[in-house]
């Protein structure tokens, strides 16, 4: 913080031409050793950032109380055996490696695991973590603008719209969404690096700015146009583009030409990871074909999708985690109108361009959403909240500022400048207040998401898994019906109703669904989740042939996968292979304790004689289901 604060008072003093005198002490602060709060730029700034922390925590209180949800949370941290080793040199490893989740980000993955190294599954500290870094994000936005700017007020309010703006609510309140905001911290600091660097170029300074932009990357790829942000920044507010703007004092100019040069390394860092991404994300099922999506309708898309964020950023109501995207159903008057909206923004920050900041806030807007707008289409959402956490920062600057300089035109007072802004502020808060309430538990996320949407068949998905926690599994499987009738090539709303009807033992139409699940994706955990679950299916019908080829694709899928290590077991101890069924139970329960792992390892350790073994197995069943009868009269059995 200090090398943004420092350098703040001298390019204040020059870029304002204010030629203050040496400030001295009054008598008051000499009598007591102490200056003002806000004797100082840095220490005014310091002061407004804090305040800055303070309302963001605030205002995100409530989300400590919030769970886990059941969409992308299991995959990064509840079912995460990696994450769930807390932070090691092995979770490292695998995480430098990992593309779960359709992503490269090593240290998203470090962080995830260094929260359950402090916290373990109590969401309340994960949640916290989530805030504290979106209110980091915040405050060092705001002390980043002022060192590139030099102007307080309009910097103060970009940083207060992007940390409690409503749209922001998804990636804060989302624990998965941790690469959001751990991203754009790294972000964040690489443009305050980069302002550092451009008052004077030396290579320690480029390498600062080089391993933030690399650390950035490593916690989400979608900072790839982080070169072009850096670009943008040369023509405002440093105005280092030779012959473009008049120069500005402490700033050496330089052509066009050096500074695209000067772009090529990050530009390098910024392609390998794009690559690497694009490997991880068809590895991991998650980029959709032409076939499915045409490139004429995923610009069609793209171009209503940006005027919608713009739409949401005015109008933020109706938000939810999921849109589902519509294909070739996009009316041609909604795309013209689009069209249009972009058009005319466009045309008027280039005709001010003078005003650096509006062309420079609104290529901002469309340069840093291009890798997240669905040209390169991954997964069946049209849009989300959460693309829009980087992107929007540049419609606020043209916001501010340009608010800022019409109201110095009008000479407007500080009352008459502070009360609407305020006002705003305060709205702004109420509807994320109000946001932030959907997300307190899964039941009410998914109701709110199914009751502003249509055809979501993810939503239905997920609110099927919802009221499966809620133990209401007749009315679960009534919305993973609605979402096979909504997309019947949906490969989870198959697993799910497969599940349901082998709950019901309905086992032929269960295998069918999971065939169904198996053949419809290319996703490796949810194939193997499928291929152990038919090997169950395949157990209770007495074919056990295809139940173990079922078990051992799943391992083959993903070695962690407890339930197939449990059938395993099942079938060797049917076959007197005690042996084999002890060391499938022993592996299971070390990947997954759970309750009929425990009882079957117990009784199959009871069974070779290995009492003392086999009664340590039922007290472990005991302390995960302390009513278990069976449990409680096996140990009893053997205790006497």
């Amino acid at each position: 913080m200090a090398s943004l604060v420092i350098p703040l008072r001298t390019r204040q003093r020059v870029w304002l031409n204010l030629s203050l005198p040496r400030q001295t002490k009054t008598p008051a602060a000499a009598a007591t050793g102490q200056d003002s709060l806000f004797s100082s730029p840095a220490k005014r700034n310091f002061v407004l950032g804090l305040l800055l922390v303070v309302a963001t925590l605030v205002l995100y209180n409530p989300v400590n109380q919030h769970p886990f949800v059941n969409y992308d949370d299991p995959g990064y941290i509840t079912d995460n055996l990696h994450v769930r080793a807390g932070l090691n040199w092995e979770t490292i490893r695998w995480s430098m490696t990992a593309t779960e989740q359709a992503n490269w980000h090593p240290l998203t993955w470090i962080s995830h695991a260094l929260d359950y190294q402090f916290f373990g599954l109590n969401p309340a500290g994960h949640h916290f973590v989530n805030v504290i870094i979106h209110a980091l994000c915040a405050a060092l936005l705001f002390l980043v603008l002022v060192y590139g700017s030099g102007r307080t007020g309009p910097s103060l309010l970009v940083a207060a719209l992007f940390a409690i703006h409503p749209i922001n609510v998804e990636s804060v309140a989302w624990i998965a969404e941790r690469k959001n905001v751990l991203s754009t911290l790294f972000f964040v600091a690489t443009l305050g690096a980069y302002l550092w660097y451009a008052r004077q170029p030396g290579w320690r300074r480029y390498l600062a700015v080089t391993i933030l932009f690399a650390l950035g990357l490593m916690a989400k790829p979608m900072l790839v146009t982080v070169p072009g942000v850096l670009l943008l920044l040369d023509y405002w507010p440093l105005a280092r583009i030779e012959g473009w703007e008049a120069p500005q004092a402490g700033i050496r100019q330089r052509r066009l030409v050096e500074l695209l040069m000067e772009k090529l390394p990050w530009l390098g860092l910024s392609i390998a990871s794009a690559v690497i991404t694009l490997i991880a994300q068809q590895s991991g099922g998650a980029t959709r074909s032409t076939m499915q999506f045409s490139l004429g309708v995923r610009l069609e898309n793209a171009i209503v999708a940006c005027a919608a964020y713009l739409w949401k950023m005015i109008w933020p109501a109706r938000l939810a985690p999921m849109y589902p995207h519509p294909g070739d159903s996009l009316p041609a008057w909604q795309i013209a109108l689009a069209a249009l909206v972009l058009v005319c923004i466009t045309a008027l920050a280039v005709g001010a361009r003078r005003k650096g900041y509006l062309l420079v806030g609104w290529l901002w807007f469309l340069g840093t959403l291009v890798p997240v707008i669905g040209l390169v289409q991954v997964g069946d959402q049209a849009m989300a909240d959460r693309y829009a956490y980087v992107p929007l920062i540049g419609i606020f600057i043209m916001l501010a500022f340009g608010l800022a300089d019409l109201a110095e035109q009008a000479r407007l007072s500080l009352a008459a400048r502070a009360f609407p802004v305020v006002l705003v502020l305060a709205l702004l808060a109420w509807a994320t207040h109000r946001q932030i309430g959907y997300w307190s538990s899964n039941y009410d996320l998914w109701a709110h998401t199914l009751a502003i949407t249509r055809n979501n068949f993810i939503a239905e998905d997920n609110m099927g898994g919802a009221l499966l926690l809620l133990d209401r599994p007749d009315e679960a499987y009534q919305h993973f019906q609605a979402a096979t009738a909504i997309n019947e090539r949906d490969p989870m709303s198959h697993f799910n109703a497969g599940a349901y009807l082998q709950q019901h033992h309905q086992l032929a139409a269960a295998v069918e669904q999971y065939e169904n699940t198996i053949r419809l994706t290319s996703d490796p955990p949810l194939r193997a989740s499928a291929y152990a679950n038919l090997g169950s299916a395949y157990r209770d019908l007495g074919e056990d042939a295809k139940a173990q080829e079922s078990y051992e694709q799943a391992l083959q899928l993903n070695p962690a996968q407890f339930n197939a290590y449990l059938g395993l077991g099942i079938l060797r101890e049917k076959q007197g292979r005690l042996d084999e069924a002890i060391r499938n139970y022993s592996k299971s329960v070390e990947l997954r304790p759970t309750e009929q792992g425990y009882l079957r390892l117990g009784r199959s350790l009871e069974s070779m004689g290995r009492r003392q073994e086999a009664l340590a197995a039922y007290q472990q069943a005991l302390q995960l289901n302390p009513d278990s009868a069976e449990a409680q009269r096996a140990a009893a059995a053997l205790g006497k």
